[in-house]
């Protein structure tokens, strides 16, 4: 690895924080490593270049281009110009299904593709550097609205030309058609989910946040996001486990249990499924 600074994950609060909105404005850093994130994260350039490894495909991105994806799979920034300075968003699922966009486009999003578009013009960095101050304002107030401005900016999209990046064939991700009130029952499930995801939760209380049966909430949550609910659930404690798994004193065990997980071997499991290591090596990996 060159002398350059660089971004080692796990070691930041995005993921112990999978579901507060965290907005930025700087000069991004090589990543060691592929990290995820229960947030969909966009990602404008301001200047330079930068370059992705995500899932399934690499993304090349300059000045003007903007992506939006899916960080709950693993994806990392392994090159960048030095010049490079880069604007954008994590946002939690709850934002993310209030935004009005073609169902096949968030169901794609949603399964690993990226959005990509150059449509973008010069009151794009001015209002990233304007959203990024109003949400670490402190001012809750500025901050909803940050969220709000965001939200609207991103429905654009679908008014101009993008890309869906992919490493599979567009058959083999097409959603079918998913209504509003669909959408609006996904966002009550993700309320309730991020209100209690530490806690022993199931289907059937997840269902009964939203009001609906819990095989049709199982149905329409795995349709919209290529999710079951529990993946969803354990994607949550997952990431909020990273953090607590960068302390110097933290106890893999505790860290289960504190994660809200049952057992350490189902701890474990998921973690190992989707991080592809054991949370101790996780751990260390982390701390050196």
């Amino acid at each position: 690895m060159p002398d350059r600074p660089f971004y080692q994950p796990g070691a930041s609060s995005v993921e112990g924080m999978p579901l507060m909105l965290q907005m930025f404005h700087t000069q991004p850093l090589v990543m060691l490593k592929p990290h995820w994130h229960a947030q969909v994260e966009v990602n404008f350039i301001v200047r330079g270049s930068v370059h992705y490894l995500m899932n399934d495909h690499e993304i090349a991105l300059t000045a003007g281009e903007m992506c939006l994806f899916w960080g709950g799979l693993p994806h990392q920034m392994d090159d960048l110009s030095d010049d490079a300075v880069y604007a954008g968003a994590h946002l939690p699922l709850v934002h993310f299904f209030r935004l009005h966009l073609p169902a096949d486009v968030r169901h794609r999003l949603m399964t690993g593709a990226t959005l990509v578009t150059s449509a973008t013009d010069q009151s794009d960095d001015h209002n990233f550097q304007r959203w990024n101050s109003y949400a670490r304002s402190g001012d809750a107030v500025k901050a909803e609205h940050a969220v709000n401005e965001l939200l609207l900016r991103l429905e654009r999209v679908r008014f101009e030309p993008y890309d869906l990046v992919s490493g599979a064939s567009t058959g083999q991700v097409a959603g079918g058609p998913f209504d509003q009130q669909s959408s609006r029952n996904v966002g009550r499930m993700c309320d309730f989910i991020a209100e209690n995801f530490l806690y022993e939760i199931d289907c059937v209380d997840i269902a009964a946040a939203a009001e609906i049966h819990p095989k049709y909430a199982m149905s329409i949550f795995k349709k919209s996001t290529g999710m079951t609910l529990n993946e969803y659930v354990n994607l949550l404690r997952l990431s909020y486990a990273q953090a607590l798994l960068m302390h110097e004193d933290a106890n893999v065990l505790r860290v289960a249990m504190d994660s809200g997980f049952g057992s350490l071997s189902a701890f474990n499991k998921s973690f190992r499924k989707l991080a592809g290591m054991s949370p101790k090596d996780f751990r260390r990996a982390g701390i050196r």
